[in-house]
């Protein structure tokens, strides 16, 4: 069975909890975001000051006095900031490396925008959105530290910051350390998902650094589904104490091996990072958040198994286009088999690809029963929501083609359940209200048409049909805010996304 899926963050808050939260909305909240606010405005003019001139040109060696002064008052600001926000303490563990022993600094988990208190702590420069630069305020912060910008809107960005990245590491410590969050998007920090290469690809010496937030009640994180970017700041700013740890792991030198392959350099440091954090490691990525926030007419569970399917399919080498433009001839071979079942072999004959352990972790999601025999038809519906996942009705359509009757296509009752419990990555799922509400002639069967027109009607069914019971995140707002670029994501962060306002649904595996 799959882990908690890492990109979602389910905050409760007791009655007590409640109460403080109000009690301190109308007196201590005020006054933090009162002094946080006055800090930024009194560092931007140090900032402005400081940033003046080309952001390509190499820092000077050694850095002017009045430089130092701004440096240290920045710091010292900022500190203040933090500690106004309810974070007292900032305990630090191991030692930073110089800048000439490891000029990159990768940091996990990422989890929030308070992730930034060791980039502030430390003045390094990070990689970021080019976007952020425009930030009133925070865009002239954030340019004083000399940030490697990436454009989403240059193909040929990320080739052009890969090589920023590796020019500034080779340079023996005349450019800032760069703080890099190797995984790219923000995660609940139940885990350390796929580190993405750019800060291992130069192949130079890495420090490692964790972060920790050992609080009792975690306001901290903020992932694609879960309270919203100004919901939590509002409920961290509430608390009357925040804890943060920084500890920087000893420097990670490559191998002849690593450097050649940046793939396994980041594998290998994110094992030594998890170690420390006392954590797993998932191949999860980002694109497995799109794969569980998918629009459509049924979006995916939390407990969902297709997660762990897509994690799998990526490591069997089957890429999603191929497999997109194949749906056709797998469904057909599918749906000539009917509800015959196929051990192993014939299943890795079917998908085109040989007998391995990862193979075998696939099968083994399909064999509910541990028979060792699987249905097909099962593992092409899993295929179809994970090459299209917002597609539902694609999906539906391409299922009844292979589960329905040859005379009419209808499906009964349980055709629909097992349809609709692979389509969504579960165990168990009743389907009877559902199936009763479009089989409104009582005929004991359905067509793709009927559900079709059933879907047009009600775009909703399945809140109603297949989550009667669903519960929403408990918290003292009624409908949390929208979501802000997160600004320290350099690849991805929950805007646009309607993620915060989501309901959690019951466990049903």
């Amino acid at each position: 069975p799959p882990g908690r899926n890492p990109f979602v963050h389910e905050l409760r808050l007791s009655a007590l909890q409640k109460a403080q939260v109000a009690l301190m909305t109308l007196t201590l909240f005020p006054v933090r975001l009162l002094v946080a606010a006055a800090m930024m405005l009194l560092a931007w003019p140090l900032a402005l000051v400081a940033s003046l001139g080309s952001a390509e040109k190499e820092p000077e060696q050694p850095l002017a006095l009045w430089r130092k002064v701004v440096d240290f008052l920045l710091k010292a600001i900022m500190r203040t900031m933090w500690f106004a926000g309810g974070f007292h303490r900032v305990a630090v563990k191991g030692r930073q490396a110089l800048p000439t022993e490891a000029a990159i600094l990768t940091l996990a988990p990422h989890s929030s925008y308070f992730d930034a208190i060791p980039v502030t702590m430390t003045m390094s420069s990070i990689v970021m959105k080019a976007e952020s630069r425009d930030i009133p305020i925070w865009g002239t912060l954030i340019r004083y530290i000399r940030p490697v910008f990436v454009s989403r809107s240059d193909q040929d960005s990320r080739r052009k910051t890969v090589e920023e990245i590796k020019r500034r590491a080779q340079s023996n410590g005349k450019w800032p350390q760069i703080m890099i969050f190797p995984e790219g998007t923000c995660t609940n920090r139940t885990c350390l998902i796929t580190f993405k290469p750019g800060a291992f690809i130069p192949g130079a010496p890495v420090q490692p650094v964790v972060l920790r937030y050992p609080n009792k009640l975690d306001t901290i994180t903020w992932t694609w589904q879960g309270p919203g970017a100004l919901e939590i700041l509002w409920l961290t700013l509430c608390q009357f104490h925040n804890q943060v740890e920084i500890e920087f792991l000893p420097v990670y030198s490559p191998s002849e091996e690593e450097k050649r392959s940046p793939a396994l350099y980041a594998s290998n440091v994110r094992r030594v990072m998890a170690e420390a954090l006392g954590v797993s490691v998932t191949d999860y990525t980002f694109e497995d958040c799109q794969l569980a926030l998918a629009e459509g007419q049924l979006r995916l569970p939390a407990d969902t198994c297709l997660l762990e399917f897509a994690r799998l399919v990526r490591g069997l080498g089957l890429k999603p286009e191929k497999l997109e433009k194949d749906l056709d001839k797998y469904s057909e071979s599918a749906r000539k088999k009917g509800g015959e079942k196929m051990g192993i072999a014939e299943f890795a004959a079917s998908l085109e690809v040989p007998v391995s352990d990862l193979l075998e972790d696939m099968f083994s999601l399909f064999d509910e029963s541990g028979s060792g025999q699987v249905d097909l038809r099962e593992c092409v519906v899993a295929l179809s929501v994970v090459c299209r996942p917002a597609r539902t009705l694609d999906t539906i359509q391409l299922a009844f083609k292979m589960y329905g009757a040859q005379e009419d296509g209808s499906v009964g009752e349980g055709d629909l359940s097992c349809i609709l419990k692979t389509a969504l990555g579960v165990a168990e799922l009743t389907v009877t209200d559902l199936f009763r509400a479009i089989d409104q002639e009582e005929k004991g069967k359905i067509t793709f048409a009927d559900f079709h027109r059933f879907a047009e009607m009600y775009p909703d069914f399945a809140e109603e049909y297949l989550y009667p019971d669903q519960t929403h995140f408990e918290s003292c707002a009624e409908t949390p805010p929208a979501l802000i670029p997160n600004g320290f994501c350099a690849d991805f962060s929950p805007e646009n996304s309607d993620a915060g306002r989501k309901p959690v649904r019951k466990k049903l595996d």
